[in-house]
């Protein structure tokens, strides 16, 4: 992409990554195949964690036992440490791909269908790169198509990225 004077426009890239193996291979393959084809000091890559929505308790467990607030303080810190530890594995192969592009994070909590679309609106990113898990057509039935959703419903361009099959199964 290049303006009129022949100098790189700059680009907002919007990456979706989670705990996935597919989400980090997606990462890689832009930093690899989107960025590196143009000036990377131009791109900002942004960085979305979506926490899954947060889960509403009864005061009572199932077996009329009371939750401690402690509980609720541990699962909320776990969920937190989660989504740091992504982010941060994020990072470190932005740093080790490519020298010099500028990286902005961002963790949200909720439905990742409806806050990756709102990011990518809000932010008026150039394109979201995003994995997909590759479910077949009954798990993505039920569990939906986070990716699939996403190319419905953004207005720049989706790139989703495959994660290869692997060949240790097949001989």
């Amino acid at each position: 992409m290049a303006d009129e004077m022949g100098a790189a426009k700059e680009r907002k890239i919007l990456v979706a990554v989670d705990e996935s193996e597919e989400s980090m291979h997606a990462l890689s393959w832009c930093l690899k195949n989107v960025l590196v084809s143009n000036n990377p000091s131009t791109d900002t890559l942004i960085l979305l964690y979506v926490k899954p929505p947060r889960v509403v308790y009864s005061s009572l467990d199932g077996t009329g036992y009371l939750l401690s607030s402690d509980i609720m303080a541990t699962m909320q810190k776990y969920s937190n440490d989660i989504a740091d530890c992504v982010i941060e594995k994020a990072k470190r192969m932005c740093r080790e791909q490519v020298q010099d592009v500028k990286v902005e994070t961002m963790i949200d909590h909720g439905d990742a269908r409806d806050l990756i679309c709102q990011a990518a609106e809000k932010l008026h990113v150039d394109m979201l790169v995003m994995g997909s898990h590759g479910y077949g057509l009954i798990k993505r039935a039920f569990l939906g198509s986070v990716s699939n959703h996403c190319a419905q419903n953004v207005k720049c361009p989706v790139l989703i990225v495959k994660r290869p099959k692997s060949n240790s199964g097949s001989k």
